[in-house]
């Protein structure tokens, strides 16, 4: 899966900006050129969504659709999302939500956040943690222009993002693709973690601890974005308080309690 949000959507941790990729001979890549080599070499069943320059998505079936780990792509009132992994309690979940019981991990999600963002019964990071499997997903609400993006803490599935030559964020579960796109300006996206794109990253196992980036340096001996843990040490000054008008589409702190 690829998805490529622009740099006025999305505010991405500076650290995963790198120095090297300017100096670097292989250069970070321009979005429409991402996309299109992304689509290039993969099968006639990929499937891709354009919206302007705002946003770009790209999704492959999986070879096997009996596999345990499933990817799913669904869109749905302008909301859009790509799914990776299983959640083992998807059955309870739903019907929690008052979904069918035929609905996908895509559409639970698209459903849980539509409920955060209208009604906002509960803090975003109590939502995920109620999550039971492997799962990471990426999420594009493109009538209000925000993403939100989040990765199991027991890295049964793995995320990479990195930035483009113009600044955009790339996400995509594929490492050799983002290394490709975005020169030494990569990073894993963090295990236990989410982001928004206008509150930023963030732990959900641990909401009230800060998050601390590391410098990761390759093989080369370069410094290559960084990878970003929650600091064991810190804690958070004060705790947003949550109410109902917690939701995971607006920018107020009531989202990320």
């Amino acid at each position: 899966m690829l998805a490529i949000f622009n740099k006025g959507l999305v505010n991405p941790p500076q650290e995963l900006h790198s120095p090297a990729s300017l100096s670097s001979s292989r250069k970070p890549k321009h979005p429409e050129e991402i996309f299109k080599e992304f689509l290039i070499s993969q099968p006639s069943n990929a499937f891709s969504i354009n919206f302007g320059n705002a946003a770009a998505l790209a999704y492959v079936p999986p070879e096997n659709p009996n596999s345990v780990s499933q990817r799913w792509f669904c869109g749905l009132h302008n909301i859009y999302c790509m799914f990776m992994g299983s959640l083992n309690n998807l059955s309870s979940l739903n019907k929690q939500y008052g979904l069918s019981k035929g609905s996908n991990e895509a559409m639970f999600v698209i459903e849980a956040y539509r409920t955060l963002r209208d009604r906002g019964p509960y803090p975003a990071h109590q939502v995920l943690r109620d999550l039971d499997g492997s799962f990471g997903f990426v999420l594009y609400d493109c009538k209000a222009g925000t993403i939100f993006a989040a990765l199991d803490a027991d890295e049964g599935v793995r995320l990479f993002w990195g930035i483009a030559a113009d600044g955009s964020v790339v996400i995509s579960d594929n490492l050799e693709l983002i290394k490709a796109s975005c020169a030494k300006s990569f990073a894993p996206f963090p295990a236990g973690c989410m982001f928004h794109s206008e509150q930023g990253l963030m732990s959900f196992e641990h909401p009230t601890r800060e998050m601390k980036a590391m410098p990761r340096i390759d093989s080369e001996g370069v410094m290559c974005g960084a990878n970003f843990k929650v600091d064991a040490q810190s804690r958070m000054r004060s705790m947003p308080r949550v109410g109902s008008e917690a939701n995971w589409a607006l920018s107020g702190s009531h989202a990320w309690a």
